[in-house]
């Protein structure tokens, strides 16, 4: 378990519930920072904070607590990997349709915190709008619960929606229910070089109009994608890939495959890649691991950043940011508007590059920018990785401030 980010005093890893809130209610009364752990994978996600405290690991918190499979969820404690809970769903030919990086090691709890998501969030969204129940442990140590184990629920305040991506600052969570749903039969994906930015805006105006039902839609760029196992090597000149996956039954499956050609082949690609089964699983694997902030091909840290910008924007941001920075890779999920972005930066460089090449680019397209991963030494604060405090800053310190009144929940790592 990574915590060199963490200035923790010592880790306690207690056995159940009670004793995550007795540690908090302890941490509480002597006013100690308390740094929540699942797996360690997110720990370069937010700011750096640098009040020593301790560190509440959820190891042991991770029972199969109860699972229904005929109601299509599962009660999980938040310690249990999110490989185990794969395994688990899969003996029911059943899943959590959410891509999670390093699931061999991130934690349920953690997903929720931290809410990632990945290539298939096109079709099937992200954590947020998968728990339906959620236990956890406030500031002062106090228990509580929002949600239930059924998916059809809406009685009181939405602590779940609440609660998820927040990561970490309102709440230790010990339990979460989420809504599961069945295994698809087949998968395919279906993929395309593009000779130029053009051409990338034309095909996304397919895919808003085309009559398949793709469940991502990736817009690769940079050294990266330049020669992916699956994708085999890019052709010499093009600027990006188009990656398109379908998920369903096999008629299903084949019948989107041949009507998203025939809809290509009316914008000039003759002759689109199609990935062996065999490979669809691997290559989603490396776009959900793409933005975890693995060292470049030189060694070093990459600076990770994730920008928001609206659907039909994110082919000019795209261009934009590879004019800047020819070196850089990006993952899109073009769909979404969301866009990945990996630069090989000098630690004592990196503020500079945020402050003065890419917040203004993601200023000028209307989006935001927060930053995912950073060099180990790069000197960030809260500002240079969230950005400017939005309209919503005071109801969010509010907030804070009524789940944890001390901040002693992973003070300093969140916008408030």
């Amino acid at each position: 378990m990574a915590t060199t980010n963490l200035p923790l005093i010592e880790t306690i890893t207690p056995a159940d519930a009670a004793a995550v809130a007795a540690a908090v209610a302890e941490a509480a009364r002597t006013d100690a920072a308390v740094y929540p752990i699942g797996g360690g994978t997110a720990l370069d996600y937010g700011a750096r904070p640098t009040r020593t405290g301790v560190g509440v690991s959820l190891a042991k918190l991770n029972r199969v607590v109860d699972h229904p499979a005929r109601d299509l969820t599962i009660t999980v404690e938040a310690g249990l990997t999110i490989a185990a809970l794969r395994k688990k769903l899969a003996a029911e030919r059943q899943r959590l349709p959410v891509d999670i990086p390093q699931a061999d090691r991130a934690t349920v709890g953690g997903a929720v915190a931290a809410s990632p998501s990945g290539p298939r969030r096109y079709r099937w969204s992200t954590m947020r709008d998968y728990v339906i129940g959620i236990h956890a442990v406030d500031g002062a140590g106090t228990e509580f619960s929002g949600g239930g184990r059924v998916v059809k629920n809406a009685a009181g305040y939405d602590l779940c929606r609440l609660l998820t991506g927040s990561l970490g600052t309102l709440a230790v969570i010990t339990q979460v229910t989420l809504m599961v749903k069945p295994m698809a039969d087949t998968a395919a994906v279906m993929a395309c070089d593009l000779g130029d930015f053009d051409t990338a805006e034309r095909l996304l105006a397919v895919m808003v109009r085309t009559d398949t039902l793709p469940v991502a839609i990736e817009l690769l760029a940079g050294p990266a994608w330049r020669d992916d196992p699956a994708l085999g090597p890019m052709t010499d000149g093009a600027v990006g890939r188009l990656v398109v996956g379908f998920e369903g039954s096999a008629p299903e499956v084949d019948w989107m495959l041949e009507s998203l050609a025939g809809e290509w082949h009316q914008c000039g690609v003759a002759n689109p890649i199609t990935v062996p089964s065999a490979q669809v699983e691997p290559l989603y694997r490396r776009l959900t691991e793409f933005p975890v902030g693995t060292p470049e091909p030189d060694g070093s840290a990459p600076l990770v950043v994730q920008i928001s910008v609206l659907p039909s924007a994110t082919v000019a941001a795209v261009r934009r940011l590879r004019e800047m920075m020819p070196e850089c890779s990006l993952e899109v999920h073009a769909g979404n508007g969301v866009i990945r972005g990996r630069f090989a930066v000098a630690p004592d460089a990196a503020a500079a590059m945020l402050r003065e090449r890419l917040r203004p680019l993601v200023t000028q397209a209307g989006g935001a920018m927060v930053v995912l991963a950073h060099p180990p030494d790069a000197d960030l604060d809260v500002r240079s990785v969230w950005g400017p405090p939005g309209d919503g800053a005071t109801v969010m310190r509010a907030i804070k401030e009524r789940f944890d009144p001390k901040n002693l929940l992973n003070p300093g790592r969140f916008v408030y």
